[in-house]
């Protein structure tokens, strides 16, 4: 069984249809919804001091560590996990994280990893299924779910702006990049961390909480 099966058969996930006559955003929903290209990318300098000055020096994984803000940051938003299929809107009460992960044989495969509050158990959680993954299949979403935001980590990079390549106008799931993390000249570990959404769901405001919920999220990890 794929990991992408089990994050399906694993967490009954749920899911609420939205009343766009009664919906506050309907106007800009039906709005954003006609262009051509509805999406857009923020990219926001976070501050990751204490995860590399206290938590890494007792053990804990700064990518986890990430993963894990990301996940509080989205389910902080509940634009974020909205998803519309053709004219309806739902919104899931959970969202999997969906990251590339390296095969130990070269090439990568695609994780699934449920969100969990508590950082020490979305740890152990997130750290058997990217093993896993490593060993697996390609295992991509083909569009069997829309319960994910897409997460790729690009170490390599400390970059300023980036934005993703989208198949189309109509893809509503949220994809979140972070680079290289890096010591400021004023001493600071710092790394660039970038959001990208669908106009017809999500406006600035949304990513705002989104980064800082983030922040908080990684100022409070614990090991």
């Amino acid at each position: 069984m794929t990991n992408l099966n089990k994050g399906m058969k694993g967490l009954a996930m749920a899911e609420v249809i939205i009343d766009q006559e009664n919906w506050a955003r309907k106007d800009q929903f039906d709005l954003f919804r006609s262009y051509e290209r509805p999406h857009f990318a923020v990219t926001k300098r976070l501050n990751v001091n204490q995860l590399m000055t206290v938590q890494k020096p007792k053990g804990t994984s700064p990518y986890r560590a990430c993963l894990y803000a990301i996940g509080a940051g989205i389910h902080a938003v509940d634009e974020l996990k909205m998803r519309f299929r053709d004219d309806i809107v739902v919104r899931h009460d959970a969202i999997d994280l969906s990251m590339t992960v390296p095969k130990q044989d070269g090439g990568f495969a695609y994780g699934y990893v449920p969100f969990h509050p508590s950082f020490a158990e979305f740890d152990r959680i997130s750290s058997a299924l990217i093993e896993e993954a490593s060993k697996g299949a390609l295992a991509p979403n083909t569009g069997q779910r829309d319960d994910l935001a897409y997460l790729s980590c690009m170490p390599w990079l400390d970059y300023s702006s980036i934005n993703n390549a989208m198949p189309h106008a109509g893809d509503c799931i949220p994809r979140v990049s972070w680079g290289k993390i890096v010591k400021d000249p004023d001493g600071i570990w710092r790394m660039s961390m970038t959001l990208e959404v669908h106009h017809a769901l999500v406006d600035g405001e949304h990513v705002g909480t989104y980064f800082e919920h983030v922040q908080t999220a990684l100022d409070s990890i614990s090991a």
